[in-house]
């Protein structure tokens, strides 16, 4: 598998299409609009990758996900807002043990995840708001082992929640009661095939059925595997910034992917070689 970068979206700046100080969360809703959490605000792109709408946050964003009834999440330090499509306030899901920091959001049939840095973890409520269960935290460290300070996983179509662990240099699946099903990847050093340094891969979505895509720092990149662990491309770009880290990555159905680089306060967009799926 080849890809090819084709767009640089947003940026640093004054303009309204970029940041000021901070770009940490994407998602992608099911028509292939673009969401981008940063700042204070939400940031929405059209698929030719333009901005269409923008709207405040009553705090900094960590992360940002839509819900599959079109509703918009944004995770922030003790709290969770949910807006309508159009950027109004629906309600504010308050937690200060369960939401200390929020830096990723996932949805399955009967439940949202939420996941806490601040504890490790990710937390499971009902659509209600009420808490069902912790998932991460059963094991000798009690929680996820993340030296970037994120707690990043991505929910395929099975309902497995695949959740990065830097700090053990691989990415673990579990089910929504918390059980750990498996997990992939293991420290080679410079090989490629599996992680390096002390602590990746940073982040992690799915990328189709059986297929992961991953983003590590220290050199910056994004890479896909099989479930198996089977590296199938790299990712590479001048344009990230080589200090970078914490880079957010979604996948759309026609396998082109969005990264952020939280550097730069841009978002790369890569497509397969061939154009993307029609």
């Amino acid at each position: 598998m080849q890809y090819r970068q084709t767009r640089i979206l947003a940026g640093k700046g004054g303009g309204e299409a970029q940041f000021r100080e901070a770009l940490r969360g994407l998602a992608l809703d099911p028509q292939g609009r673009l969401y981008a959490a940063g700042d204070a605000e939400v940031k929405v792109f059209d698929k030719a990758g333009v901005l269409s709408k923008r709207w405040p946050a009553a705090l900094p964003p960590y992360a940002v996900a839509v819900s599959p009834d079109g509703t918009v999440w944004a995770g922030q330090s003790g709290q969770v807002e949910v807006f309508d499509c159009a950027g109004r306030q629906k309600r504010t899901w308050t937690d200060a043990a369960r939401m200390g920091r929020v830096t990723a959001i996932g949805f399955l049939k009967d439940s949202v995840l939420l996941g806490n840095a601040a504890q490790r973890c990710i937390h499971r409520f009902d659509y209600a708001g009420n808490f069902l269960n912790t998932i991460g935290k059963d094991n000798p460290l009690s929680g996820l082992h993340i030296p970037n300070g994120v707690v990043d996983f991505a929910v395929d179509a099975e309902d497995s929640i695949h959740a990065a662990n830097p700090g053990k240099h691989r990415v673990e699946r579990f089910s929504p009661d918390g059980r750990l099903l498996g997990h992939m990847g293991k420290f080679t050093g410079p090989d490629p095939s599996g992680f390096s340094g002390c602590c990746n891969p940073t982040n992690v979505a799915v990328a189709g059925p059986g297929r992961l895509c991953v983003t590590e720092k220290a050199a910056p990149r994004a890479k896909i595997y099989d479930y198996e662990g089977k590296l199938l491309a790299i990712i590479d770009s001048a344009d990230f910034d080589r200090n970078t880290k914490n880079m957010d990555v979604v996948v759309d159905p026609r396998g082109r992917i969005y990264v952020s680089d939280p550097a730069r306060l841009n978002i790369l967009v890569f497509d397969p070689e061939g154009g993307v799926a029609s």
